[in-house]
């Protein structure tokens, strides 16, 4: 495989832009395919077959474009689809639950650890079933938080609106005296700073977005995958795709991303 082709990422929206965020930080010198899916978001709602299946259609459309590795940047699709994709398709594909839950149980000094996601991520229970793999002494509490997406996804992250909502969700892990909380959507992040004031400052918040990107680039290192400094081609080094909205997902991304997004792609994925 051919170490200097792009990395796929793929959400149902922009959250996912938080874990390119943090693999653009981490590997300045890789390429990246970003794919949203702002035509059929969000996943959290949807279920577990439908959700496979527009993971299959992403995946199909991003090995078009030759990546030599997958991040499947969205809770709900890690939950649902990843175990059936890895089977499914050869090259390397990472979800963002493993990473989160291993660095929540590492840091928790209580063993009491909450997580905060989509209807599908917490209904699945995905992150006590790994952190319990890992410490079977760890209490998890999970808390879905279904109005966080579209709140992000209208650009209201410092918001009243989003205050009142936030502290209503986050009322009932504060009341289990968790020390660690795990930012279980690829959207919270955005949230952090009103997150972490109401939780406090002895919660430790964990960022999936970060530890995905830090598992990414050793998983590249070990198989020798990984672009050399100056190797990959500049020329359209972050390219963008959504299934819809296009305008109003390169204004967010641009105010997510390091570097402006001059263009998104519209494409028809049912084609896929």
């Amino acid at each position: 495989m051919d170490k200097n082709a792009p990395i796929g990422v793929f959400d149902s929206g922009v959250g996912g832009l938080t874990v390119a965020r943090e693999i653009i930080r981490q590997m300045p010198d890789e390429r990246i395919i970003y794919f949203g899916d702002t035509a059929r978001l969000p996943y959290g709602s949807k279920s577990r077959d439908t959700v496979i299946r527009y993971s299959r259609q992403i995946i199909r459309f991003l090995m078009t474009k030759q990546v030599k590795a997958i991040v499947i940047a969205c809770n709900t699709a890690s939950s649902y689809a990843l175990d059936t994709v890895e089977r499914e398709f050869d090259l390397p594909i990472l979800g963002v639950i493993k990473a989160g839950a291993r660095t929540a149980v590492h840091a928790t000094r209580n063993g009491k650890i909450g997580v905060i996601g989509t209807e599908g991520t917490i209904g699945s229970g995905i992150y006590t079933e790994v952190m319990k793999q890992m410490n079977p002494d760890i209490e998890v509490t999970g808390k879905a938080c279904p109005l966080f997406v579209p709140l992000v996804e209208e650009g209201l992250l410092h918001d009243s609106v989003t205050d009142e909502i936030a502290s209503r969700y986050l009322s009932v892990l504060k009341g289990r005296f968790i020390d660690t909380l795990v930012l279980g959507c690829t959207h919270y992040p955005l949230l952090r700073s009103t997150v972490g004031r109401i939780m406090g400052s002895d919660v430790t918040l964990v960022n999936p977005a970060y530890e995905t990107a830090l598992e990414l680039k050793a998983l590249l290192e070990e198989r020798g995958l990984a672009t050399e400094a100056g190797d990959a081609d500049d020329a359209e080094k972050y390219q963008f795709y959504v299934s819809d909205l296009a305008e109003k997902f390169t204004a967010f991304a641009t105010s997510i991303l390091p570097k402006q997004v001059k263009e998104t792609k519209k494409i028809d994925i049912e084609n896929y």
